[in-house]
């Protein structure tokens, strides 16, 4: 084999570290982001973040804002109007002076590389602001809240054993998921003593706890009922002995067995209803959500403007005492570290605001193409693709899937991740598509209207559709119909 030199010439794209701390600025929810910019503050000396009272908090949010124009003005394109963002709220309005002259304006974010990096949220909305104490506080579990009712019980200590025991093996749910018989043998005790104490622990708050199925929940329940309470014997009749056809809505066979009229059995499933199945669902439950929206959507002289969340844009700038210790000729070990750490400093700034202009832009390409769900609601969303807005501010689809995961957008009609108003699109008998969410949002409205002793079958729905224009599936329906969580005509049948 005959060994030979070739020449071979091609092209390669090398991801500097630089352009990886941009897209991984891009991917990070506003939590994360904020525990990396304090982390970049405690490891680099020359990046501070500016005092109050450097300037006035009220630029950057005039700054910061973009407006949607109504679809029929046609004159300004999201992508001119996320053009301008401000400096200031992005830390970079003058406070690194020279040194940010010799980084390039644009940053290239922008890059087909599937560069995957997890993050989590936390949102406090307006108006619903907690307390540091109230956001740190740790909800009580269904197990302290029992042992601290079985330590104010006037019980023996064997009997509070017992109670300990029984207490462990209650579940979540409030349900007592080991058998007595098999709790007596491992305290060595009688079934009937830990029977005793079970009785006992049945009696605490929440009522139903300690149960062994579900028709011992609710019995307990209905006996801790005032003896005036309306229909009470009725409802005990029916949870004691037709659970069963109560489960399976059989309410004719349910009406013949207990000789109730209709009107009646109504009465008695009224006060049913207001039993808890799960009586322990109200503690151990997880801990709640928040998610902080990145951006701010509101009306304002007959346009919608979309802006930064003021809260969420840190001020940061470069320290120019440390700065101006540097010295160009110097090549020891602490001018050395003060201008690496300069050069990180100014990336950092950089690419934060290159992650504040693309949200930006992105917000403003979805406002305007979703401008009938801002005026008119869920109804009237549009069929949108990550294709399109990447079309629109001429970016890559991937960096547009970076910037709607795990951000959210505050709206009058709520708080909403930027992934919500993307979905596929139906074709209709107009000839125009009909968004997926759109469709399940008229699904919903048609299933909230519908009266609750007939309720409208997945076939009747499709009808209901197909008179509006929209032609889908019936297994179409059914699947948009489970995936909001929506029971079947069935199972949602109810006489009041």
């Amino acid at each position: 084999m005959k060994q030979s030199l070739q020449l071979k010439l091609g092209t390669q794209l090398t991801m500097t570290p630089q352009l990886q701390q941009a897209i991984r600025l891009l991917q990070l929810s506003t939590l994360d982001l904020q525990q990396e910019i304090q982390s970049a503050l405690d490891s680099n000396p020359l990046l501070e973040s500016e005092q109050d009272d450097h300037g006035s908090e009220a630029e950057p949010q005039q700054q910061n804002q973009q407006q949607a124009e109504p679809q029929n003005n046609g004159q300004d394109s999201a992508g001119e109007r996320s053009e301008s963002t401000a400096d200031s709220a992005n830390g970079t309005d003058g406070a690194d002076g020279d040194w940010s002259s010799e980084i390039p304006d644009d940053l290239p974010v922008d890059t087909h590389w599937d560069d995957i990096y997890t993050s989590s949220s936390s949102y406090t909305g307006e108006g619903d602001e907690l307390s540091l104490d109230q956001r740190n506080a740790v909800s009580e579990s269904l197990r302290d809240h029992l042992q601290w009712q079985l330590n104010l019980t006037a019980l023996s200590d064997a009997d509070k054993q017992i109670g300990e025991l029984l207490i462990d093996a209650i579940s979540t749910s409030g349900f007592l998921e080991i058998p007595t018989e098999e709790l007596a043998a491992a305290q060595q005790v009688d079934e009937d003593e830990v029977l005793a104490v079970l009785k006992t622990i049945q009696q605490f708050e929440p009522v139903g706890c300690g149960a062994r199925d579900l028709r011992e929940s609710l019995l307990l329940q209905l006996q801790q009922l005032p003896d005036h309470t309306p229909w009470l014997p009725q409802a005990l009749i029916v949870v004691e002995q037709y659970l069963d056809l109560l489960g399976k809505r059989d309410f004719r066979q349910l009406s013949r067995r207990t000789r109730l009229s209709e009107a009646q059995l109504g009465e008695v499933m009224r006060l049913i209803q207001t039993l808890t199945p799960y009586p322990g669902e109200a503690f151990g439950g997880e801990e709640p959500h928040y998610v902080v929206p990145d951006v701010i959507v509101s009306r304002k002289q007959q346009r919608w403007v979309v802006e930064l969340n003021p809260e969420t844009t840190p001020k940061l700038r470069i320290n120019d005492t440390y700065a101006a210790l540097i010295k160009r000729a110097d090549n020891s070990s602490e001018n050395n570290y003060l201008r690496d750490n300069l050069q990180e400093a100014r990336w950092f700034l950089k690419s934060l605001q290159s992650r504040h202009e693309t949200l930006l832009k992105v917000a403003s390409c979805i406002v305007e193409k979703q401008q009938g769900f801002f005026e008119q609601g869920p109804e009237a969303m549009k069929p949108m693709v990550l294709a399109n807005v990447a079309e629109t501010i001429g970016m890559h689809e991937s960096t547009i899937s970076r910037v709607t995961t795990q951000k959210y957008m505050l709206t009058p009609r709520g708080v909403f991740e930027l992934k919500y108003f993307f979905s596929s699109h139906v074709s209709t008998d107009s000839g125009e598509d009909a968004s997926s969410t759109a469709i399940r949002a008229l699904i919903r409205k048609l299933i909230d209207a519908e009266p609750p002793r007939k309720p409208l079958s997945d076939n009747k729905i499709t009808q209901e559709l197909d008179t509006q224009g929209i032609k889908v599936a019936r297994r179409t329906v059914a699947k948009y119909r489970e995936s909001m969580g929506i029971p079947s005509s069935s199972d949602r049948k109810r006489l009041v």
